[in-house]
C-alpha cells in the first residue's frame, strides 16, 4: 500500500513557501480512493484540508488528472461528491459561529481548478464525458450560493458565480438554460435530469418536513426549475410539479413563496394541455386557491397573477366569450372582492388594489355580475389614502375605468352614484334621477279589448326627430312606450363608432344617443318589454345587453 503521509505533508504548506510540482505524484488511479477516504472521514481528517485540495488540483497535470485511457469516472464522482460535503450546512444543534461560508468558498475554488485543468485538457471525448457527470454535482453545489440568502457571505457568492462560469466554459454551453436543456447543433442532452436526479432524495416528503426554513436543496430546486425555459419543462413536469407543490403548501412565508414562484413559471412555460392533462391543472388550483385566505402581502403579491394565468388554462376568458360560464373567474373574483372590502391593512390593500384592474380586464363585460360588491370596494378604496404616491387611489381608478369601459350600459343609477361621489372627494355629484314611469293611455270607452296576440307584440321607444339625425332615449326598466311606437325596434348599431352622448332635450334623466339617419330602420322585435334596467335596443359584437345574460 502507497504511502501518501508525506504527499500530504506538503500539500497543507502554504503556495508561497514551497512551489508543488505533480511529477512525483502516484498514479491518479490509486490517488483517488484514497482522497475521497480521508475527506469523508468524520471528523475531518486534518493531514488533508479543503485548501490542500485545492491546492493538489491546480497543480496536477491535465493528462496525469485524466488518467490511463478507459478509466472510470465513479472514482472522479465520489472524490466530487465528498469535497463538497466538507462545505455541508450545520445542523441545527451547532453554535452560532461556525465556518459554512468559508468552507464553501474553498470548495468552489478547488472545484473551479478541476474544471479548468479539464478544460485545459482539450477537445477529448474522455473529458466531455467526464464534464458531463460532473456537472450536475457541481450545478447542485453552486446554485443555492449564488443568491443573497442567510446562509450565503459574500466570498461564497463570488466563488459560486466564478465556479459557473468555468463550467459553463468546460462544457461549451452559453448560459445555464442552454446547460440544462442541451440543443444545439449537436443535439446533446442537457443535465437537467442528472440534476434531479441529485436532488431527489432530499425533495421526499418526509425528508422535508423536518426543514421549515428556505434550505439549500430548496434554492437549488427553485434556481433549476427557474432557468428551464418553454418547451423543455414538459417531459420532467411529473418530477418538478410535485415539489413545487409542496413548497407552496408550506406554512413558512419564505417557503411558501418560493413554492408560488416556482408554480408560476412552470403555469407559463408549460402548453395548457399538459397542464390539463391528468387533472393538474385543478390540483394547482385547488393549492392556490386556498391561499387567498392569506394574510401576508408578499404572498398575495405573487399569488395574485399566478392565479390569474391559471385562470385562463382552465376556462375561455369571459371577456372573449360573455355567454361561456367561466364559474372559476367568477368564484376567485368574488374571494377577492370580500377580501378587500374587509381588509384594513395598508400593504394587502395596495396590493388588492393592484390586481383588481387586471382582473376586471380579464372578466369583461361579464363583471357587471359583481357591481353590487365593486360599488362598496371601489369608494372604499377611493376615500382611503395609504401613503404619497396614492398607490390604492389610483388602482381603484384604473379598475373603475376598466368596468365602466367594458359594460357601462349596466351600471345602474344606485351604483354609479357612491362610486363618483367617492371620486369627486365626498362632495355631492348631481347625477340625472331616472326617468319618470309612463303608462299607456287608457282604453278609450266603447274600443274593445286587445287579444292575446296583439297584447304581446314587442315595442320600441319613442324616436324624437332632431337636428341633424334622429335621437334613440334609452328607457328603465318598467318603462312602458306609447302605442304608436309597439312592434318595431332599432337596427342593430355599431356603437363603438357611431355612439354619441348628447343632453336629453325632454328633460326626463335618460341618455341620449345621436344616431346618423342611415341607421334608423326598423325591424320586427319578439322580445317583450320590461326585461332590464337598461332594455337597449340594439346589440354590441358578441355581447348581449338583455338582462337573461347578465345579471346581477
Amino acid at each position: 500500500m502507497t504511502d501518501f503521509s508525506r504527499l500530504f505533508d506538503e500539500l497543507e504548506l502554504d503556495d508561497d513557501e514551497r512551489p508543488f510540482s505533480s511529477a512525483s505524484l502516484p498514479p491518479v488511479a490509486a490517488l483517488l480512493p484514497e482522497l475521497h477516504r480521508r475527506l469523508l472521514s468524520r471528523p475531518p481528517d486534518p493531514s488533508l484540508s479543503i485548501h490542500g485540495m485545492g491546492r493538489l488540483l491546480r497543480a496536477a497535470d491535465p493528462l496525469w488528472l485524466l488518467g490511463p485511457a478507459g478509466g472510470a469516472q465513479a472514482p472522479y464522482v465520489s472524490v466530487v461528491c465528498a469535497l463538497i460535503s466538507r462545505a455541508a450546512p450545520p445542523p441545527d444543534d451547532v453554535p452560532a459561529p461556525h465556518p459554512y461560508a468559508s468552507n464553501v468558498a474553498a470548495v468552489a475554488v478547488a472545484l473551479q481548478a478541476l474544471l479548468a485543468k479539464l478544460q485545459a485538457a482539450g477537445p477529448d471525448r474522455r473529458v466531455r464525458t467526464l464534464t458531463l457527470a460532473l456537472a450536475p454535482h457541481v450545478c447542485v453545489f453552486a446554485a443555492p450560493h449564488m443568491e443573497e440568502r442567510a446562509w450565503t457571505s459574500r466570498a461564497s457568492r463570488e466563488a459560486c458565480g466564478r465556479l459557473e462560469s468555468q463550467l459553463l466554459a468546460a462544457g461549451g454551453w452559453r448560459d445555464s438554460a442552454h446547460m440544462l436543456t442541451g440543443g444545439g447543433p449537436d443535439g446533446e442532452a442537457g443535465i437537467l435530469p442528472a440534476v434531479l436526479d441529485v436532488v431527489r432524495p432530499a425533495l421526499e416528503r418526509e425528508a422535508r418536513r423536518q426543514r421549515d426554513r428556505v434550505d439549500e436543496v430548496d434554492s437549488a430546486l427553485a434556481w433549476t426549475l427557474l432557468r428551464v425555459p418553454r418547451p423543455f419543462l414538459a417531459p420532467v413536469l411529473p418530477r418538478l410539479l410535485g415539489p413545487a407543490l409542496l413548497l407552496s403548501d408550506h406554512q413558512g412565508g419564505d417557503k411558501c413563496m418560493l413554492g408560488i414562484h416556482c408554480l408560476h413559471h412552470i403555469i407559463s412555460n408549460t402548453a395548457a394541455s399538459e397542464l390539463r392533462a391528468l387533472n393538474r391543472a385543478d390540483v394547482v388550483y385547488e393549492a392556490l386557491f386556498r391561499h387567498l385566505h392569506a394574510t401576508d402581502a408578499d404572498v398575495m403579491q405573487l399569488l395574485l397573477p399566478c392565479l390569474l394565468d391559471l385562470l385562463a388554462v382552465l376556462e375561455s376568458p369571459p371577456s372573449a366569450a360573455p355567454r361561456a360560464a367561466a364559474p372559476r373567474h367568477h368564484r376567485v373574483l368574488r374571494l377577492l372582492l370580500t377580501r378587500m372590502e374587509a381588509e384594513h391593512k395598508v400593504a394587502l390593500r395596495r396590493v388588492y388594489a393592484q390586481a383588481l384592474p387586471a382582473y376586471l380586464h380579464r372578466m369583461g363585460a361579464s363583471a357587471c355580475r359583481h357591481f353590487a360588491r365593486l360599488s362598496r370596494v371601489v369608494p372604499a378604496y377611493l376615500e382611503v389614502s395609504d401613503g404619497l404616491e396614492e398607490l390604492s387611489r389610483l388602482y381603484a381608478l384604473e379598475a373603475l375605468w376598466q368596468i365602466l369601459t367594458a359594460a357601462w350600459p349596466r351600471a345602474r343609477h344606485r351604483h354609479v352614484a357612491p362610486v363618483f361621489a367617492a371620486s369627486a372627494g365626498g362632495r355631492r355629484v348631481a347625477l340625472a334621477p331616472p326617468p319618470p314611469r309612463h303608462l299607456p293611455p287608457a282604453r278609450p270607452p266603447g274600443r274593445p279589448m286587445r287579444g292575446p296576440a296583439e297584447c304581446r307584440r314587442p315595442w320600441k321607444p319613442a324616436v324624437p326627430a332632431g337636428a341633424g339625425g334622429r335621437r334613440l332615449l334609452c328607457s328603465r326598466g318598467g318603462e312602458s312606450p306609447s302605442d304608436g311606437n309597439r312592434g318595431e325596434r332599432q337596427e342593430p348599431i355599431p356603437l363603438p363608432r357611431l355612439l354619441r352622448r348628447c343632453p336629453d332635450p325632454s328633460g326626463s334623466g335618460g341618455i341620449s344617443v345621436r344616431v346618423p339617419e342611415r341607421h334608423t330602420r326598423v325591424r320586427p322585435s319578439p322580445d317583450k318589454p320590461g326585461r332590464s334596467d337598461f332594455d337597449l335596443l340594439w346589440r354590441w359584437p358578441a355581447l348581449d345587453l338583455r338582462r337573461r345574460e347578465l345579471v346581477d
